[in-house]
């Protein structure tokens, strides 16, 4: 069956849940998982004055955030009993980066929660799950 299981988080409530949900899947058939999180740049403002450091600040705060949710993921995955490895990813298209990892990583399955984003900005960016359903020609599970 499956015998590396990638699952990408975002920190979301629903997320935290496909990631314990996915990490028992991964126990019952004997596979290990590579948790992977994806730190979206600073968009790039022209307005910006060279003294702001919000560049800086933003960057900060989302590998803190993304360090964080790779942290508990971890413990999750220890709780569980099984193998897991985490990375953390710089990447503008956060579905660009779960299909490339899991080719990179030998990934046979993507377990991922259904949606993160809500409300207006859920459907101005759209779902990265569809866009990684849609995309993929890795096997995708999804959790809602």
């Amino acid at each position: 069956m499956y015998r590396h299981i990638l699952i990408p988080t975002d920190g979301s409530p629903l997320s935290a849940s496909a990631v314990e949900n996915a990490a028992l899947l991964a126990k019952a058939i004997g596979a290990k998982v590579t948790v992977l999180t994806v730190v979206e740049p600073f968009p790039a403002l022209r307005a910006i004055p060279q003294s702001f450091n919000a560049p800086d600040e933003y960057t900060r705060s989302a590998h803190a955030d993304a360090d964080r949710r790779l942290a508990e993921a971890e413990q999750q995955a220890k709780r569980s009993g099984i193998q897991c490895e985490v990375m953390k990813v710089e990447h503008g298209q956060p579905y660009e980066a779960i299909i490339e990892t899991a080719h990179a990583r030998g990934c046979d399955l993507i377990a991922m929660a259904s949606h993160g984003r809500r409300g207006i900005s859920a459907l101005v960016l759209g779902s990265e799950t569809m866009k990684v359903l849609t995309h993929s020609k890795v096997p995708v599970l999804t959790y809602r």
